[in-house]
């Protein structure tokens, strides 16, 4: 008796221990549920700070709950489901009249008045260049250069003609669809192409994000299933498999050797960082004025440069790298939250997605990894990795590649990935914003 009476204890204390072992974004359910409560109900009672701190919580909240519910639908958390729910739930919130006015406020101000998505942009870019291992970066870039040239030029092409059976312009494809398929992400692609597009053409930066969101969350899920479909392939037919290993000689493993050994973290190497990222961005801006390119894209080109003339000390750049790191791990929930709710109409994101949309996504992204495999078995590469290197010149950032490279069970071609991310999307971005520039 003593055993089944004890027995309802046991359960309860079983429940609780679950419910406390269960966490959003890294936090203890009921302690998240806390925070969200007297966020929540400061917000009701219009006592939520209209500041950053205000502003910080809420998009915390907001994007710890929304990437922790896209990443766990099956299916949907392989195709970029965190980005996805936190693009568009608060986007359709706020279409829709659901957003209470005292969050909005501090949305705002945390986003456009305290421009946190420009440092967000700042710490990316600085430290997505200036982390990588300069060998990595000279070496494997060349590596991948002519298939991610063609494949580039391919996606352009495809992509183009695609447009133009749907009565499209070769240079509204161009610009506002293959360009953010090939940008490198939402923070490090779309985000500059907005801004740098919105100072020479004079639209709205939600217009344009708006614009090109939807093409970039495409051509990522159509590169994920291309790298599942290649991994089946090669699977099959061996003679075209490298097993993870790009080059035939093998040469790429000396190459990798020690690219994971990463310095502990160290915090006011963290502060230089940060503070280089700010200093990148002011020079972008310094030299906005005399070169009539937008500045977030100089940042880019500086930081580059800066990395292949080893100018900064390599503690500064571990900083930077490790800043990076801190922003894209605890905010890019919350500056994807920020995005759907300032910058992403929600009338216009349905709009966007038709059939004739998809089609011309598809086509752009296959052409591209069609022709990383073709290049792959010219230049003597294993054509499997190839490809799948070159699909990830169409993925949403280092999330995007993480897919990617998961679907077709080849992580350790990461190195290789983020040059074609970075580095490609990069370049991209450039070029798109020096060609609208010309154009218009």
């Amino acid at each position: 008796m003593e055993s089944h009476a004890a027995q309802p204890g046991a359960t309860a204390l079983a429940n609780q221990s679950l419910v406390s072992k269960f966490t959003v974004g890294g936090m203890p359910l009921p302690m998240f549920v806390a925070i969200a409560l007297i966020t929540g109900l400061a917000a009701a009672t219009g006592r939520l700070p209209p500041d950053m701190i205000g502003g910080f919580a809420v998009l915390m909240i907001a994007g710890m709950l929304l990437g922790q519910i896209g990443g766990a639908i099956p299916l949907v958390k392989h195709i970029g489901g965190p980005a996805i729910f936190c693009l568009f739930v608060p986007s359709a919130l706020l279409g829709y009249g659901l957003m209470d006015a005292p969050i909005l406020t501090a949305i705002k101000v945390t986003m456009k008045t305290a421009n946190l998505q420009y440092l967000y942009i700042a710490c990316l870019v600085a430290g997505s260049m200036l982390g990588m291992k300069r060998k990595i970066l000279i070496q494997g870039f060349l590596r991948m250069f002519v298939p991610l040239l063609i494949g580039t030029l391919a996606a352009i092409a495809a992509g183009c003609l695609a447009g133009l059976c749907f009565g499209l312009s070769p240079w509204h494809t161009f610009f506002y669809i293959v360009m953010p398929i090939l940008g490198g992400g939402i923070g490090e692609g779309i985000l500059p192409l907005s801004i740098g597009y919105a100072e020479i053409t004079g639209q709205t930066q939600g217009h344009l994000i708006a614009t090109m969101v939807p093409a970039a969350l495409i051509g990522n899920v159509v590169a994920i299933l291309c790298a599942g479909l290649l991994k089946r392939f090669g699977e099959k037919h061996t003679q075209y498999n490298g097993r993870g290993t790009l080059v035939r000689s093998g040469e790429d493993r000396a190459l990798l050797d020690g690219q994971s050994d990463e310095p502990a973290l160290d915090l006011p190497l963290m502060g230089l960082g940060l503070l280089l990222a700010c200093t990148l961005f002011i020079l972008g801006g310094l030299l906005a004025p005399i070169t009539g390119i937008p500045g977030p894209v100089l940042m880019i080109v500086a930081a580059a440069v800066l990395k292949v003339a080893r100018v900064i000390p390599a503690k500064m750049e571990t900083g930077a790298y490790q800043m990076y790191k801190f922003m894209s791990t605890n905010l890019t929930f919350a500056i994807l939250v920020g995005l759907g709710t300032l910058f992403v109409s929600w009338d216009k994101l349905v709009g966007a997605f038709s059939t004739a949309y998809f089609v011309i996504c598809a086509v752009t992204v296959i052409a591209m990894v069609a022709s990383g495999f073709v290049v792959g078995m010219w230049l003597k590469m294993f054509p499997v990795e190839s490809a799948i290197v070159t699909a990830c010149h169409s993925g949403l950032g280092g999330t995007g590649d993480v897919a990617i490279l998961s679907s077709s069970d080849r992580m350790g071609l990461m190195p290789f990935a983020q040059i074609s991310t970075r580095i490609g999307g990069a370049g991209m971005v450039v070029i798109a914003t020096l060609l609208m520039k010309f154009w218009h």
